[in-house]
């Protein structure tokens, strides 16, 4: 690939106001062009695209066109920065009235030079808002594409979109479906704003002549409105990435919007290392519908704030991700000490988490087309979630991972929609740790308090999705949960299920069906706060898994723990996988003796404290 950048505009406008600035701050600027002109961090706007694109490993050349009247500046600059001057492309201009235009400077470089490269374009007069952004992810999204490549970033509140060149990018394919050059207020929603900063194959070169044969105004020959025409009009496959950062050309801008956007900019670069951020998530509790979430069935789920997972990014020079001293233990404190923690809690703690989220993050922004700042961090967990009873505590810790990276990386809604974001979750147990699970987690712990899924066969191929509704949790009844002190892998009680389902068995097809059914009626009792009604649906769920999963596939701790609830008239139920219980108990004096005897029989008791995300 080869890098062209372009810094042959005239700036007349900013210099005229460098000659008539009588502030004494600017004045010994007069004369100089505007990439040569201080930028952030105090070195020269160009030095940074130099330093940026001077990679043999990215660039088999870099070139460099200008105008006659600055040539000098830029061949002074070129000798002083090892930049070959052989290069340096002089296109004749020497004022604004005989200027070529972008496309015709970026085109004469093409043919003068006989170049026949995928090509790079970039403005060299360009303020960058972040110094750190990486080049090279920019180069490895447009060799995944089958077209060209645009880069554009969200625009800040204070700028408007009829200044620059608007994006309408596809959020699946990542193909910009309409480009708009300088658009009137109004005309489109999108505030996603092109800069000069462009890969074309080889075999868009020739569409720069056949453009500048059809515009003949100089005016009108600018790489916003080839886009335009490309795009719109020959609609050839032009694919879009974002860059987490602002950009600003000096272009024909006056001297207070220069200093505005570099002291803005600036003043980024000097804000302290991010504070450390911390995010949690929570455990869940399916009220109704499990296990059918992966069966496209439909399901109702609640955060609880009895447990939670935190995660807490703190910048670092390096990428450090902590292991936690209880679940991640690398001391014992004798062989038996190390036989007992291992055969209780297994081999694989958070620290796992962790590192498959980072990865999967990255995957996911490389291949949506979200350039990643080159900035490091320490990851850190911390969790009481109890493991292993089915409480989606690994789910928490990838949720919490994300909601973390996110915020250090300013990726928003747009960049991960909601629904998006617990496939994500998904994808990183199922894909990289081979975990077994199902979206309803995920989509409660992303969406957080009560919430209603809806994962039918026909939603999930349309949208890739489900449908996801939050419910009113005002004035929920006493759900109690109880688990074991001593559970099992969880993940056991799904057996042979799953494969007796794809192999079309009726059974199991039609108890999927009836935890659908059973889910639309305990959402309406729970509308109309018809807590009896909700009780009998929850056993009539228990019931129902029963049948599919039997008895043996649960387990005696299971089975001890249904027990205890029902001697005392509650309503019982699994909330996930197994090793823990649910319940609605009306009865507060049964309510109080089946604690004792859910605490005698070795189990953990606990009254269910629901997690309101609209309360503070």
């Amino acid at each position: 690939m080869i890098c062209i950048l372009l810094v042959a505009g005239h700036d007349t406008v900013l210099q005229a106001q460098l000659k008539n600035d009588d502030t004494g701050l600017y004045g010994h600027l007069t004369g100089v062009p505007k990439a040569l002109l201080p930028g952030v961090g105090g070195k020269k706007i160009l030095d940074f695209w130099w330093e940026t694109v001077n990679t043999r490993q990215l660039f088999t050349e870099v070139y460099l066109v200008t105008n006659a009247d600055k040539y000098k500046h830029y061949e002074r600059w070129a000798t002083a920065n090892d930049f070959p001057v052989e290069n340096l492309v002089n296109d004749g201009s020497t004022t604004l009235e005989d200027r070529l235009g972008a496309v015709a400077d970026l085109e004469l470089a093409i043919r003068s030079r006989g170049l026949k490269d995928d090509i790079m374009v970039i403005a060299g007069d360009m303020l960058c808002a972040d110094q750190n952004f990486d080049i090279a992810q920019v180069v490895r999204f447009y060799r995944s594409k089958p077209g060209d490549l645009v880069i554009y970033y969200e625009l800040e509140e204070s700028e408007k979109s009829d200044s620059r060149g608007i994006v309408q990018v596809c959020p699946d394919t990542h193909r910009i479906t309409c480009f708009l050059e300088k658009p009137p207020e109004g005309q489109t929603l999108s505030r996603l704003a092109s800069v000069v900063f462009y890969c074309l194959q080889k075999e868009t070169l020739p569409y720069l002549s056949e453009f500048l044969s059809k515009t003949q105004e100089i005016s009108a020959r600018t790489m916003g409105k080839f886009w335009e025409w490309f795009i719109n009009i020959q609609e050839m496959p032009v694919f879009g990435m974002k860059l987490p950062t602002g950009f600003q050309l000096i272009g024909q801008v006056g001297l207070s919007e220069y200093a505005k956007w570099l002291a803005h900019y600036s003043a980024k670069q000097r804000e302290p290392p991010v504070k450390p951020i911390t995010c949690r998530s929570f455990a869940r509790v399916g009220l109704m519908g499990n296990p059918s979430d992966g069966f496209h069935g439909k399901t109702i789920a609640m955060s609880i704030s009895n447990f939670w997972a935190e995660v807490t990014l703190l910048e670092n020079q390096t990428l450090v991700l902590l292991p936690h001293p209880l679940n991640d233990p690398t001391e014992f404190g004798s062989l038996q000490d190390l036989y007992h923690i291992s055969r209780k809690e297994g081999y694989l703690g958070g620290l796992r988490l962790l590192q498959a989220t980072c990865k999967k993050f990255y995957q996911f922004c490389s291949k949506q087309g979200i350039a990643l700042r080159k900035q490091n961090f320490t990851l850190k967990y911390d969790t009481n979630i109890p493991r292993q009873v089915g409480l989606a505590g690994s789910s928490a810790i990838v949720s919490a991972t994300l909601k973390c990276l996110m915020k250090f990386y300013n990726i928003t809604d747009n960049d991960l929609p909601k629904p998006v974001r617990a496939n994500f979750i998904l994808n990183v147990e199922t894909d990289e740790l081979f975990i077994t699970a199902g979206l309803q987690d995920r989509v409660v712990q992303v969406y957080e308090g009560l919430v209603y899924m809806d994962f039918s066969k026909q939603l999930m191929d349309a949208k890739g999705h489900g449908e996801y509704i939050g419910m009113n949790m005002d004035s929920l009844p006493p759900f109690w949960l109880a688990y074991l002190g001593d559970p099992s892998d969880s993940g056991r009680i799904h057996s042979n299920v799953r494969q007796r389902w794809l192999n079309g068995e009726t059974e199991v097809i039609k108890a999927m069906k009836s935890f659908a059914e059973l889910t639309d009626q305990a959402r309406l009792a729970i509308q109309s706060k018809d807590w009896a009604m909700l009780a009998q649906l929850m056993d009539k769920n228990l019931e129902l898994r029963r049948s599919i999963y039997t008895d043996d596939c649960l387990g005696p701790g299971n089975l001890k723990m249904i027990q205890i609830a029902r001697q005392f008239g509650s309503s019982v139920k699994f909330p996930g996988s197994g090793g823990a219980v649910i319940g609605l108990c009306l009865d507060p004096d049964q309510m109080v003796e089946m604690k004792k005897a859910f605490q005698e029989a070795g189990c953990v008791f606990c009254n269910i404290i629901p997690y309101d995300p609209s309360r503070p």
